[in-house]
């Protein structure tokens, strides 16, 4: 069974339930409309009884690209930027605190690049299975923006020092390289991706799911207690970089395919 958001599909497949970005043309996208769809699937998955894991994909040959610049640009220029930018940074730690408190794993099938808070995606879910053309980025230092939200995720997941260098030179990780630092978990042929997250959910199914639900609660709620209070801080950075004349610069050098010029 398939059922159609306007920006994502949703599939039951028992025991797992899957989720679709579906926006390939803008390479998934993160605007803020996307954001509240992925979130409400979420908890609309989370409230089905015979779905025991939820599978996050995407449509097309990226994850997702992240915030969507386009959608900033218009914001940039409106006469509530400030209030728009808060309100669209809590949206979307909204959405990551639900992924990471959701009872029910996720499983990320990643089928191609993972770009800023599209990786931050990932990262808060709970395997992280990738085909072989996945690879994340964080370029947000080059369109004068902050990686507040998937910062702490990323240190959680790989430690601080890994973290710094992949945020800090904006370099790209592929996907060998992020098998090594276990940003993914394993990786498969394209054509085995989800069925492979499926297998997964399946593997996840034969648990108690009171087990499963307490042991994922101690991972992050208990192994990450700091972790939601780092998510809080980097939202704020998140929301004032956006504000900023090297924002305006980026985002716009960006759109414009030029290379920034930063003061």
């Amino acid at each position: 069974m398939t059922t159609m958001f306007n920006l994502i599909a949703i599939r039951k497949d028992v025991p797992s339930g899957t989720i679709i970005l579906q926006q390939p043309q803008t390479r998934n996208a993160l605007g803020r409309e996307a954001v509240a769809q992925l979130q409400q699937a979420i908890l609309d998955f989370q409230a089905e009884k015979n779905v025991r894991a939820i599978i996050l994909t995407a449509s097309g040959d990226a994850f997702s690209s992240g915030t969507d610049l386009r959608e900033m640009k218009e914001t940039l220029d409106s006469a509530d930027a400030e209030h728009q930018w808060q309100q669209d940074v809590e949206g979307f730690l909204s959405l990551l605190e639900t992924m990471l408190r959701c009872p029910k794993p996720i499983v990320a099938a990643v089928n191609g690049g993972a770009v800023g808070s599209g990786a931050a995606l990932l990262l808060a879910a709970d395997v992280v299975v990738a085909g072989p053309t996945a690879y994340v980025s964080f370029p947000e230092p080059q369109r004068g923006l902050v990686a507040g939200l998937a910062a702490p995720l990323l240190a959680f997941r790989i430690g601080a020092g890994r973290a710094s260098r992949l945020i800090l030179s904006t370099r790209t990780a592929n996907c060998r390289e992020c098998l090594d630092m276990g940003i993914f978990h394993e990786s498969v042929p394209a054509e085995l991706l989800w069925a492979r997250a499926h297998e997964v959910c399946k593997d996840i199914a034969l648990g108690s799911h009171q087990s499963i639900m307490l042991s994922k609660q101690l991972i992050n709620e208990t192994i990450g207690e700091q972790l939601f209070t780092q998510l809080s801080i980097g939202a704020a950075h998140t929301a004032s970089a956006r504000t900023t004349e090297a924002a305006r610069e980026g985002i716009e050098a960006f759109l414009e395919k030029r290379k920034s010029s930063f003061n």
